[in-house]
C-alpha cells in the first residue's frame, strides 16, 4: 500500500526511535523473538492483547520474561483487536493486539476494519509460517497482508530478523501519527528464530510519509471571514477532533464565535453535552435540532468529520444553502463527499488555535457575526423537540431510562463503552458526555461485539476509572466469552445487557419497513416463537448463570422500582466483572430517525411525528 496520509493524532506519544537517530553503544545479541519484545518495550508498549499459536509462539517465550509488557490472554482473537482498540481510545497510546497465523490472523480482519474505519492507532503484530514456505498454501498459512491492505494503514511483512526493530518502531509512528490508524506486522516463523543484533533506537525509512500538520494561513484567513459573515453557522465536530487533543482550543473557537455545535457519534465527549452551545449528535438518529441545524446553516466548519452518509442523508439533498469549510489531516477525505469552498489540511489543535486567531483577527477589524435570529430559532427547536421516551404501559422498563439512570448514577470519570444497535444510541443520547476519551463505540464499521472486549481494554489501560459496557443481548452474545478473560486478569469491568429478546434495531426496521414481519430477529427461542419474551424459565441463554460461569458477580433487573438499587450495587463491586441482564421492553425505539436514503429534511422526532419547521426558516 503506498504511504500516502490519512487523519489526526497530535496527542499520541511517538515511538523513541527517530528518523536519522543513532545506534546506542549497546549491541546485543539475541532472537528475532527476543528483538521483537525489546522493540515492544522501547516503543512504549506496556499491554498486549493476545493468543499464542504456532507461528507466533517463538515470541510468547521471551514475552514471559519481561517486566515492561503485561500479556492478557485473551480467549478470541477478535477480542484482543477490540481490546487494544479500546484501550487506544481511552488512553490515547498505540493499541497492541497479537495472534498466529492464519485463522488466528484473519480473526482480527474485523477489529482492524474497525480501527481502521474509525482512526484508531492500532498495531496487530502476527506469526506467518516460515519465510520459505510463503505461497505453499502451507499448514495454517494466510495472505494476512494481502488481505487487510484496503483496511490498513499501512502493512509489512518481516523474513529478516534484523528488520524487526525498524519495523516495529515504523509501525508505531506509522499508526501514531498524522490520521492514526491500524498497521498490521506479519513476521515469518524463522526470523522470529533467527539470531541477530539488538540496537536502538534505529533510523526510520518512511519516504513519502509526511502528514501535514500545520495548516495554510490563507486558507485559515478565509474560514475566518466566512464565519463571521454568515448569518446561519454550525461547528461540525469529528473523532478527528478527539484524536488530536483538541478539545480545549475547540471550546475557546466555539465560546468566541457564539456558534452552534454538534458532535457526532465519534466526537461525542469534544464538546460537553451540558453547554448551551451544544445543538446535539446529527445523524439518521441525531438530535432534531442538530440534523436542522445542518439543513438550514448557511455555513458549515467540519472539524476532523468525514461527511459520512449516516450524517448527510441523501447526498445531494444535504445542506443545501451552505458554504462549507472542511479541515481534516487527510487530504483524501476533503471533497470526497462534499466540495469544500475552503479546504482546509492540516492537524484539528493546529487549525483550531489558528482558527482563534484569525477569528479574533477579524473582530478587531469590526467583522462579528449576528446570529440572534439563529438562535432564536435553534432554541425553538430545541424547546419543541427535545430528547425523551416514554414509559411502558404494561410495567416493564424503558431501556432509554435504564441507560439514563446508569450514566446518573455512575462516578465521575466513568468511561462508556457501546456496542452497536439501538441500545448504541440510547446510550449517545441519554448518557451527558462531559469529558473527551469517555465515550467508546464503533462508528464506522457498526461492529456488534465490540462493547465487551473494548471496555476490558479500557479498563485495563485505565484502572482507576468506572468502565461500563451498554451492550444488547445480540451483541452480547458474540463476544461474552472475553468475560472470561475480566474475571481471570483483575479487569473489573461493569456490563448492561439491554435484553428485548430480539436483534433490536433491525426489528426495528422490520417494525417500520417491512409490515412487522419479524424474520430471523428474534434471540430466545425458536422457528416457532412469537416474538414475546419469554419466561423467566425458558430463557436460553440465561444471561445470569452464563456470566456466573465466567467468574462474574451477575444480576437480574425487570422492574422499574429496582432499577436504582441494583445500578448502585454493580458500581459498589470492584473486585470481578458485574454483568446485569436488563429485560426491557421489546417495542421500545430509536428517535428521532431518518429513513436510510432519504432527505435530513424528513427526520422524524417519534413514530408519526414529523416536525414542523414552519415557513420562515429557509429566508
Amino acid at each position: 500500500m503506498p504511504m500516502t496520509e490519512q487523519a489526526t493524532g497530535a496527542h499520541h506519544p511517538q515511538p523513541r526511535a527517530r528518523n536519522g537517530g543513532q545506534p546506542s553503544a549497546t549491541v546485543e545479541h539475541v532472537t528475532g523473538a527476543q528483538s521483537l519484545i525489546r522493540s515492544l518495550e522501547e516503543v512504549g508498549a506496556d499491554t498486549v492483547f493476545g493468543i499464542p499459536g504456532g507461528a507466533i509462539l517463538p515470541a510468547y517465550d521471551p514475552m514471559m520474561d519481561s517486566t515492561r509488557v503485561r500479556h492478557v490472554l485473551v480467549r478470541h482473537e477478535q477480542g484482543a483487536g477490540h481490546a487494544a482498540t479500546g484501550y487506544a481510545q481511552a488512553t490515547g497510546k498505540v493499541g497492541v493486539c497479537m495472534a498466529t497465523s492464519g485463522p488466528g490472523a484473519t480473526n482480527l480482519v474485523t477489529p482492524i476494519a474497525d480501527a481502521h474505519m474509525d482512526s484508531v492507532p492500532l498495531v496487530a503484530i502476527t506469526g506467518q509460517v516460515a519465510s520459505k514456505a510463503i505461497g505453499t498454501d502451507a499448514f495454517q498459512e494466510a495472505d494476512i497482508c494481502g488481505i487487510t491492505m484496503p483496511i490498513t494503514k499501512h502493512n509489512f511483512l518481516v523474513t529478516k530478523a534484523e528488520d524487526i526493530p525498524k519495523t516495529i518502531a515504523e509501525a508505531f509512528h506509522i499508526a501514531s501519527t498524522g490520521r492514526p490508524g491500524p498497521v498490521l506486522v506479519d513476521i515469518a516463523k524463522d526470523a522470529l528464530q533467527a539470531r541477530t543484533t539488538f540496537s536502538w533506537p534505529p533510523q526510520l525509512d518512511l519516504p513519502g510519509y509526511r502528514p501535514v500538520t500545520k495548516p495554510h494561513a490563507k486558507q485559515i484567513r478565509e474560514a475566518a471571514k466566512l464565519i463571521t459573515q454568515a448569518k446561519r453557522p454550525v461547528l461540525y465536530v469529528g473523532g478527528g477532533v478527539l484524536k488530536a487533543g483538541a478539545t480545549a482550543e475547540l471550546k475557546v473557537l466555539a465560546e468566541l464565535t457564539q456558534a452552534p455545535v454538534t458532535t457526532t457519534l465519534m466526537a461525542l465527549g469534544a464538546f460537553p453535552d451540558s453547554h448551551p452551545l451544544h445543538v446535539g449528535m446529527p445523524g439518521m438518529h441525531g438530535a432534531v435540532t442538530a440534523v436542522t441545524a445542518l439543513q438550514k446553516a448557511d455555513l458549515i466548519v467540519a472539524l476532523g468529520a468525514r461527511f459520512d452518509d449516516r450524517v448527510t442523508g441523501k447526498l445531494d439533498s444535504f445542506a443545501p444553502f451552505a458554504k462549507i469549510v472542511h479541515a481534516d489531516i487527510d487530504p483524501a477525505e476533503i471533497g470526497k463527499n462534499r466540495t469544500a469552498d475552503v479546504p482546509i489540511v492540516g492537524d484539528a489543535r493546529e487549525v483550531i488555535a489558528d482558527l482563534v486567531q484569525a477569528v479574533q483577527a477579524e473582530h478587531t477589524e469590526g467583522n462579528t457575526g449576528d446570529y440572534s435570529a439563529w438562535w432564536k430559532d435553534l432554541s425553538r427547536w430545541r424547546d419543541t423537540y427535545p430528547l425523551g421516551f416514554e414509559q411502558p404501559e404494561d410495567g416493564s422498563l424503558a431501556p432509554q431510562q435504564v441507560i439514563q439512570r446508569i450514566g446518573q448514577l455512575a462516578p465521575e470519570g466513568t468511561i462508556y463503552a457501546a456496542g452497536v444497535g439501538q441500545h448504541q444510541m440510547w446510550a449517545a443520547h441519554f448518557i451527558d458526555y462531559e469529558k473527551p476519551a469517555t465515550w467508546l463505540n464503533s462508528g464506522g464499521a457498526g461492529t456488534m461485539g465490540y462493547a465487551v472486549p473494548a471496555a476490558m481494554g479500557a479498563k485495563a489501560g485505565m484502572p482507576d476509572r468506572t468502565v461500563w459496557a451498554i451492550d444488547g443481548d445480540g451483541c452480547f452474545q458474540m463476544t461474552n466469552q472475553e468475560l472470561v478473560t475480566c474475571a481471570l486478569n483483575n479487569i473489573p469491568i461493569k456490563v448492561a445487557i439491554i435484553n428485548n429478546g430480539a436483534l433490536g434495531m433491525v426489528r426495528q426496521w422490520q417494525t417500520l419497513f417491512y409490515n412487522q414481519r419479524y424474520s430471523n430477529t428474534v434471540l430466545h427461542s425458536g422457528p416457532e416463537a412469537d416474538g414475546k419474551q419469554p419466561s423467566a424459565g425458558t430463557r436460553v441463554p440465561d444471561f445470569v448463570k452464563l456470566s456466573e460461569a465466567m467468574g462474574c458477580v451477575a444480576m437480574r433487573c425487570e422492574r422499574p422500582e429496582d432499577l436504582d438499587k441494583v445500578i448502585a450495587e454493580a458500581n459498589a463491586i470492584n473486585d470481578r466483572p458485574v454483568v446485569i441482564d436488563f429485560i426491557v421492553h421489546e417495542d421500545a425505539m430509536v428517535w428521532p430517525m431518518v429513513a436510510a436514503g432519504t432527505s435530513n429534511d424528513e427526520v422524524m422526532a417519534a413514530r408519526g411525528v414529523r416536525p414542523d419547521f414552519g415557513d420562515n426558516e429557509d429566508d
